[in-house]
């Protein structure tokens, strides 16, 4: 579950953004002051700090100033009422990844996080991710095994175990696990998703004494070495 901080001293907007993130399953902390922003990202891990410029103590561009400073590289998506070119590029001058102008809709800000994020996961790279309880997937062949055994999988489960590995140990919704194998939004009517993650335990997980992938209750699925009862 990606984790963002919030920086909003309108309670209407934080309450408006912090409701939209969570449906979508985003864990956030929200604050209403820059100083406060700066103590939560030196004190916890972030994804991603969505950020406004007018805030009551220092401004948000003085946030980024510090944070960069500090040699904090998460992706800070600026979102203010400050609309003019001129305040866009103070934004990015001062650190900030991307700059959306208020009023906006709910539908871009969540677009512009995934991309920020998809692009921090880029930079990150797949090596991290090649090798995990067993599991071994060699891009450069576009192949995985377990334990020795190839998983002989088709192109689009090798997708899907990528985006589980990447993802390890997270709980992941299915709407997210269609936008980033499918690169579209499926219609979650239907059961695609489902029946590709069968497809996948069924060469993942079919002889072999302990399961990797675990469905998580009101979530989705997680790749995970144990699972737990509560989440079985």
């Amino acid at each position: 579950m990606n984790k963002v901080l919030l920086v909003e001293d309108d309670p209407r907007v934080a309450s408006f953004i912090l409701r939209g993130l969570e449906e979508h399953l985003y864990q956030v902390k929200t604050v209403s002051k820059g100083y406060d922003a700066i103590n939560a990202v030196t004190e916890n891990d972030f994804d991603i700090i969505i950020l406004d410029i007018m805030l009551p103590d220092i401004t948000g561009f003085e946030v980024c100033e510090v944070l960069r400073s500090r040699k904090i590289i998460v992706p800070i998506l600026i979102l203010s009422a400050l609309d003019t070119p001129q305040e866009k590029i103070k934004g990015l001058q001062a650190g900030a990844d991307d700059y959306l102008a208020k009023p906006f809709l709910f539908e871009e800000l969540l677009a512009r996080i995934n991309a920020q994020l998809r692009r921090a996961e880029f930079s990150a790279g797949i090596l991290d991710f090649q090798s995990y309880a067993g599991i071994e997937i060699n891009m450069k062949e576009q192949s995985a095994s377990r334990d020795g055994k190839e998983l002989n999988l088709s192109s689009r489960e090798l997708k899907l175990l990528i985006f589980f590995m990447k993802n390890r140990e997270k709980a992941l919704s299915r709407i997210a696990i269609a936008e980033a194998v499918w690169n579209l939004d499926l219609d979650m009517n239907t059961n695609t998703v489902d029946v590709y993650i069968n497809y996948l335990r069924n060469k993942v997980d079919k002889n072999f004494t302990e399961p990797l992938i675990h469905t998580v209750k009101g979530t989705g699925y997680m790749l995970k070495k144990k699972s737990h009862e509560s989440q079985e």
